[in-house]
Order: structure tokens, then C-alpha cells, then sequence
């Protein structure tokens, strides 16, 4: 063998040492982009669950926090939602506009999952006819995420109730309506209604347009509703909206144990999401991190093979 022939070997050998662990290296960094993007996700997730409320709410009695303090710590906020039979119970702000708090939380801190809101145009303590709620749809029943699930009729049928808490005081939520509509959609996001009139007229609309209505519910233009508002993954512009009326008496939670867990029927729920979603943030890590060191091994496996030959 000529002197130039073992200089193009092993040039060669030297390229393809060199590919495979390049190879090798991007296949790690992919891995690891992976693993800190589950972790990034259960972070925002974990940040935007209702929990990290939980001592706020205003109907709670706890020691250490109270809704005054939710409200010292930020002044937007000035109401309580909570949509019995699901996961949606955090405190509702109003800003100076609609962008500040889709990337900001209720405490006022920079957060991916935004917070729940009213619209910046429409009247103080929901004074108006119709006021606008608006929330991130997230999976893990967070935020607005359940929004969505209404549009099954059997899931809209057994959730008829929720409560609103404003101006120092409990009032009742009836949804009636649930419909799926174009977020331009200018006759249906109409804020800043007063009149009985156009009271009258933008009722109807919503009736019209309704996927699904709750007859018995008796709505005028005497009531005051509220809409809540999410992205749909059914369509780009798509927005789904469930409807309420704001009622002076309360209704008990229909889904709260003597414990105060959710029922079961709640938990199933998750059986809707996506393997990842339905696993815990560390389970996630964990079967990255042995995926990750089998491909490892496996190339390790390969190049020593390839050198011994």
C-alpha cells in the first residue's frame, strides 16, 4: 500500500470519527433542548395552575393571606372567578389594555400564561350589560383551558353554575349559552353595551349564534352577563366562548366533596389529553433522560465497533 493510499485511509477514518461524533454531539443537544423544554413547560404550567391562588380566594378563611393582600401585591386586581366543575378559580384583573396582561400573571410578573381579565373597555365591577372576560387555553386544565370542553353537550349540561366575586361580596354565575365564534368577529366581542335596546339586540345575537343553549335559564336585558373567552384548537381565528348570567344569589358547588377534592368524574377528564400532559413534570424528565442514555450507549456502542474494525 502506497504511502498517499494509508493517507487517504486514514484521512477518511479521521472524517468519519469526526461525523459520528458530531453526530453524536447534536443528538445529545437535541436531547437536552428536549428534556429543558418538558421542564420549561411544566414550569409554565405549574405557574398558571389556580393553586398558586388558592390562599387568596375571597371565600376562603386563611391565616396567612387574604384577597386584600392579592389586591396590595397588585391593584388591577379586583375580582374572583370561579366556574364550579372545573379547574378555573383565579383572581380577574382589568388593565390599562388588552395586551399587558396576556404575557403578565395576577401578581403582576412576567408569565407565559397570562392572567384572566376584563376587557380594558368595558365598565368597573361588570356594570356594564355585557362585560368580557378573557383567558390563555392552556392544557392541564389550566387558565381557560376548559373553556373548550363545553362544547360537548354532556360536559356544558352538567356545569351550570360558578361564582363571581366583586364590589366586597359573592354573586352566582348561570352559564346558558356556549358558542364558537371568529375572534374579529365585531358583533359578538361588542363591549360597552348600556342601552336596553342594544341590550336587547346583542342578546338575541348570542342566542342566535349559541352551539348550545340552557332553555330554562330566563335572560333579559335587565340581567348582566359575562362572556369567557379562549383560542379554540378547532380553528386559527376560532374563539369559544361560554356565557353567563351574573346573579345576586349563590349557588353551592355541586362538585365539592366533604373533603373538598373534585369528584372523580373531573379527574377523567385528563384521559383527553395528550401521554405528556397526563404524566407528572418529573416522570417526563425521567424517561428523556433513559431515552437520552440508551441513544448514547447505543453510539458508543456503534463507533467502538466501527474503530475495533
Amino acid at each position: 500500500m502506497s504511502v498517499a493510499e494509508k493517507a487517504g485511509r486514514q484521512t477518511i477514518r479521521i472524517v468519519n470519527e469526526f461525523v459520528n461524533l458530531s453526530v453524536l454531539a447534536v443528538v445529545l443537544l437535541l436531547l437536552a433542548f428536549s428534556c429543558y423544554a418538558i421542564w420549561d413547560s411544566g414550569q409554565v404550567t405549574l405557574g398558571a395552575s389556580a393553586v398558586q391562588y388558592e390562599m387568596y380566594k375571597p371565600t376562603v378563611e386563611n391565616e396567612r393571606a387574604s384577597f386584600a393582600d392579592m389586591q396590595a401585591i397588585n391593584a388591577d386586581v379586583f375580582a374572583w372567578l370561579t366556574v364550579y366543575g372545573t379547574n378555573i378559580d383565579y383572581p380577574v384583573v382589568q388593565g390599562q389594555n388588552n395586551i399587558t396582561y396576556i404575557n403578565t400573571d395576577a401578581t403582576g410578573k412576567h408569565s407565559l400564561s397570562g392572567a384572566i381579565f376584563l376587557d380594558y373597555r368595558s365598565g368597573p365591577n361588570f356594570s356594564d350589560f355585557s362585560s368580557i372576560l378573557y383567558g390563555h387555553h392552556m392544557e392541564n386544565q389550566v387558565m381557560f383551558g376548559e373553556i373548550g370542553q363545553f362544547s360537548d353537550k354532556h360536559y356544558f349540561d352538567a356545569r351550570r353554575f360558578g361564582m363571581l366575586y366583586f364590589d366586597g361580596k359573592e354573586h352566582g354565575l348561570e352559564f346558558f349559552a356556549f358558542l364558537h365564534e371568529d375572534a374579529y368577529d365585531v358583533d359578538v366581542f361588542r363591549v360597552g353595551i348600556t342601552e336596553r335596546e342594544a341590550s336587547e339586540v346583542y342578546l338575541d345575537l348570542l342566542m342566535q349564534r349559541a352551539m348550545h343553549i340552557r332553555q330554562e335559564v330566563s335572560v333579559s336585558a335587565d340581567d348582566r352577563i359575562v362572556l369567557l373567552s379562549t383560542c379554540s384548537s378547532n380553528s386559527t381565528n376560532g374563539r369559544d366562548i361560554l356565557v353567563g348570567k351574573i346573579t345576586d344569589d349563590t349557588q353551592a358547588d355541586p362538585f365539592e366533596t366533604v373533603s373538598g377534592d373534585r369528584p372523580m368524574a373531573i379527574a377523567t377528564i385528563d384521559a383527553l389529553s395528550g401521554f405528556w400532559a397526563q404524566t407528572s413534570l418529573w416522570t417526563n424528565v425521567t424517561i428523556a433522560a433513559f431515552a437520552a442514555l440508551f441513544i448514547l450507549l447505543a453510539l458508543v456502542l456503534m463507533y467502538t465497533k466501527r474503530k475495533r474494525s
